[in-house]
């Protein structure tokens, strides 16, 4: 009898550390608080040998640690949420800052000019003379 009653508190147990691990789906509060505040009263019931007060506390308990445990999980998974948040605006500022940190440096490396001198004819366009020239064709490799 005293071994019947060991086994069945540690099935009990199991059971309850079961229900706990799926306390962090919203979807399966109703289910976790079921299972544990049954856990609870079964509990409450076998270890006060079958005391209605004892039962309902361990119902009771069961029900707020099934509570506790979906807060918990919230708060770690807002948490979690605000953590990603801030590192993806901190990447998005650094990569904003290396590309124009990319662009200042293509912008002032200076590679190989060349100046070709263009020699202009006198030309009349629409009218108006306009005088032979040289002109610099910047020609930038």
């Amino acid at each position: 009898m005293k071994h019947q009653r060991l086994y069945q508190l540690i099935g009990l147990v199991a059971c309850a550390i079961g229900a706990a691990l799926i306390t962090g789906c919203s979807s399966t509060r109703a289910i976790s608080d079921v299972a544990m505040g049954a856990g609870g009263a079964y509990l409450g019931h076998e270890l006060s040998d079958g005391n209605p007060v004892a039962t309902a506390a361990g119902a009771a308990g069961g029900v707020l640690l099934s509570e506790g445990l979906h807060y918990a999980a919230n708060k770690a998974s807002q948490k979690a949420y605000a953590t990603g948040y801030d590192k993806g605006k901190s990447d998005a500022v650094k990569q904003q800052y290396w590309l124009y940190v990319s662009l200042q440096c293509q912008r002032n490396q200076v590679g190989s000019v060349r100046l070709y001198p263009v020699q202009l004819p006198e030309q009349r366009i629409d009218g108006v003379t306009f005088q032979p020239a040289t002109k610099y064709l910047r020609i930038e490799e």
